[in-house]
């Protein structure tokens, strides 16, 4: 009898309906070669749930994510759902719900240049040459989580004299919190090269204080096989432009993870390229690491490959199929050496006849997979 694997899958808004359907093009094709069933079973989340139930994150979609032995998301957000209203629904609460109520405390974003595409980095070859890392963000805590508020002060309180808005957001961490994610770095450290960049700014916060301790005791006590050191978030901006060949595994809190991995993603040229794994203790989601680009929604050229991607590391995190993974990721790199490409990828030198959109590009994948 073939192993069935259930897949809670987000396509959400944007593009995402149309780079799920390839990332479901490729678990089919995978399913056929290695001989397992993937069952997918479609939710609502982000601004595509606010419209259907005037929420980001429906319990339905809640249990069938709980229900499911993995979660595949797409994208969420656009302009339709922009506000600045506090008590309006805004499609990436969905996202921050679910991963706090799934517990999902680890995100792991590969940041890896595929050779075929060295050129299409912003940054002179030779500074690209080599890079992979891993960022390993905390993503439960922080400032994302934090209590906030909004309110006006006491008359009087203004530069004017009148009463003006006030806001803030807190930033908050435990000490188990930043523990179990140092613990996930330096434990992907020892699968890699055995190098941890703990980035802070224990310089100015008290947090980063905190975090800094704690790296270090877990790092004194049961990982001093593995290099350490201290980066100020910073100077690590910095870093990631001007030498990014030389990190390994980078470990930071939510908000400073959340900027550094979106800045690392351009080093390859393309946020289109690149996937992300989102980990705790159950169910883990899986998705691409860019946005939901509504400017090309429905136009059938959306770079797929991100979240084929996704499939890749879902294959390999969650289900233990590394010859599937290697598969996947394989196929890939296929594709881009035989100069295929879709429009993000693209270059002046590439023929019209390698431009492919979304789905066949998906469909250039299948054909190796």
């Amino acid at each position: 009898m073939r192993k069935t694997y259930r897949i809670c899958t987000l396509p959400g808004d944007g593009i995402g309906p149309e780079i799920m359907a390839e990332g479901k093009k490729v678990l089919a094709a995978v399913g056929k070669r290695f001989g397992v069933e993937f069952a997918c079973e479609d939710a609502l989340i982000g601004g595509a749930a606010i419209d259907a139930t005037g929420g980001p994150l429906p319990d339905e979609t809640l249990d069938a994510a709980r229900a499911s032995d993995a979660v595949l998301l797409a994208s969420v957000g656009g302009p339709k759902w922009d506000t600045t209203d506090p008590a309006a629904p805004r499609p990436e609460q969905g996202l921050l719900k679910i991963r706090k109520e799934l517990g999902l405390y680890t995100n792991l974003r590969p940041v890896q240049i595929f050779s075929a595409l060295a050129g299409a980095s912003t940054l002179r070859p030779e500074v690209v040459d080599g890079v992979d890392m891993m960022i390993v963000r905390e993503l439960t805590g922080g400032l994302y989580f934090g209590r906030r508020e909004r309110f006006y002060d006491e008359p009087g309180a203004g530069a004017d004299g009148k009463p003006g808005q006030r806001a803030y957001d807190t930033l908050e961490y435990r000490e188990y919190e930043v523990e179990r994610i140092a613990r996930q770095a330096f434990e992907a450290a020892r699968k890699r090269r055995g190098k941890v960049s703990s980035v802070d700014k224990a310089n100015v916060l008290e947090t980063s204080r905190m975090w800094r301790e704690i790296v270090h005791r877990v790092h004194d006590a049961d990982y001093p096989d593995v290099e350490l050191e201290d980066v100020l978030v910073d100077n690590a901006a910095m870093q990631l432009i001007h030498r990014p060949a030389t990190f390994d595994v980078v470990v930071t809190e939510n908000m400073f993870g959340d900027i550094l991995s979106d800045e690392a993603a351009q080093i390859t040229g393309s946020l289109g390229m690149l996937a992300s794994a989102s980990l705790g203790d159950g169910v883990a989601l899986y998705e691409p690491s860019h946005g939901s680009a509504p400017d090309i929604a429905g136009q059938g050229i959306a770079n797929p490959l991100a979240q084929i991607l996704s499939v890749e590391m879902m294959l390999r995190y969650s289900f233990d199929m590394g010859d599937a993974a290697d598969a996947v990721r394989s196929a890939v790199t296929s594709v881009l050496d035989a100069g295929l490409r879709t429009r993000d990828i693209a270059d002046a030198a590439t023929p019209m006849e390698c431009v492919l959109g979304t789905a066949a590009m998906g469909d250039a994948v299948v054909e190796r997979i």
